[in-house]
């Protein structure tokens, strides 16, 4: 199932790029989907999966996939496919509160219902960032072998007298694949208690 499911969101790619939807919709009905994730891109991709595993849901066997759209400007796209107007899948997801205009726009264009998506305040690392507390964060950043890289970042005259945990979310930003790595990370150190709103939310949705 997951080599479907990897297939799946790939012809779904493929589609949303302007090629035919027959293989995403045959694959949908062979996987038995019901439900469709938005998310932005591939770092809130693996906070959601690494929550999920956390606690001991397998997305894929509930019929949930978890698709990375490349960017909050494609949800229009993406909604028209996937939700009322394409393969009919009901649609989860979340959205930056920056990029909520899209979001509302491309939903309403897809005739999908707006209550399923959950706003982070700035995006998912912050969230994720202000969860942990800065220090917990810092002591990641070490465990990673990236504690020399991100004291050379803060001594940066940019970063003098910005807020540690904006910092962080800039840190997190500045080299390739650092994002998608510390997005599964930070969700696989959250106590419990700690999940932010939007991502618990998500989760009970579906």
């Amino acid at each position: 199932m997951t080599d479907d499911m990897h297939a799946f969101r790939d012809a779904v790619g493929r589609w949303a790029a302007g090629g035919s939807g027959e293989a995403a919709s045959e694959l949908a009905v062979r996987l038995g989907l019901r439900t469709a994730v938005l998310l932005e891109g591939p770092s809130d991709f693996e906070a959601v999966e690494a929550l999920a595993a956390r606690r001991g849901r397998d997305l894929a066997a509930e019929g949930v996939c978890v698709v990375p759209m490349g960017g909050a400007m494609s949800v229009g796209r993406y909604a028209g496919l996937l939700g009322p107007p394409g393969l009919g899948l009901r649609l989860r997801g979340l959205c930056d509160e920056g990029e909520q205009g899209f979001y509302d726009r491309g939903l309403q264009r897809a005739r999908a219902p707006r209550q399923g998506f959950f706003v982070c305040v700035a995006d998912l690392e912050d969230e994720l960032i202000r969860a942990l507390g800065p220090p917990r964060v810092e002591d990641i950043i070490r465990a990673e072998g990236d504690l020399r890289a991100w004291q050379t970042f803060v001594r940066q005259p940019a970063q003098d007298g910005r807020p540690r945990h904006r910092q962080l979310r800039r840190f997190l930003g500045t080299k390739k694949g650092r994002k998608i790595r510390y997005g599964r990370l930070l969700v696989e150190a959250l106590e419990p208690g700690q999940v932010p709103a939007p991502l618990d939310d998500l989760l009970a949705s579906l």
